[in-house]
């Protein structure tokens, strides 16, 4: 992963009690989780694994949770545009059926499509 979304500014760590508090460990598990989702969702596009990430580039497992959700959410978004029959049905899917999914999954309660 090149872009780590460094240009909002440095990474930050006080303000955190927004984030979830994680172990390195289990960031590192959800970012690879989400690397193989967008792997498979770009076509096999992408590498299943990065040697030495996330400590080679000398980012934290949590930034790379942030980086690959980004992609992820991107390449969805890609595969919207390209299944939409119409730019008008591509746009409610992306916002209004988007919205009230995230909402879904906030609750805890996923539905599935």
């Amino acid at each position: 992963m090149d872009d780590h979304g460094d240009d909002f500014g440095p990474w930050e760590t006080h303000g955190s009690e927004h984030a979830v508090q994680r172990t390195d460990a289990e960031w590192a598990l959800i970012a690879g989780y989400i690397r193989h989702a967008a792997h498979k969702i770009t076509g096999g596009s992408l590498p299943l694994c990065l040697p030495g990430e996330p400590d080679e580039c000398g980012r934290t497992a949590q930034q790379h949770v942030l980086a690959w959700a980004a992609h992820l959410k991107a390449a969805a978004h890609h595969q919207i545009e390209q299944a939409a029959p119409t730019q008008a049905r591509a746009a409610h899917v992306a916002g209004p059926l988007y919205q009230r999914y995230l909402t879904d999954v906030r609750s805890g309660t996923p539905a599935a499509p």
